[in-house]
């Protein structure tokens, strides 16, 4: 789950408002999906990283939910590979 919690810590620490971000090109739409933790595109997080002055990391953050397990590399067997 990707979570925005960085992006206001940030805002709150820089002093940037949502009016601003709307002000720099980040529609009301946009804001309101971060704020419902809903998606938004590479584009817009590359263009926060701008408006900001700072990293990814910056914006966004990914938290491992706990009720999805997690993907497991299947395990290799002989019969994997090609015998010549």
């Amino acid at each position: 789950m990707i979570s925005y919690e960085p992006l206001w810590r940030t805002m709150k620490k820089k002093g940037v408002s949502t009016y601003r971000l709307n002000k720099e090109g980040i529609s009301r739409g946009t804001i309101y999906c971060m704020q419902h933790g809903e998606g938004i595109s590479t584009y817009t997080v590359d263009k926060l990283c701008r408006i900001l002055s700072c990293s990814v990391n910056d914006i966004i953050e990914y938290i491992v939910p706990d009720a999805i397990p997690a993907i497991e590399e299947p395990e290799e067997s002989e019969d994997d590979f090609e015998q010549e």
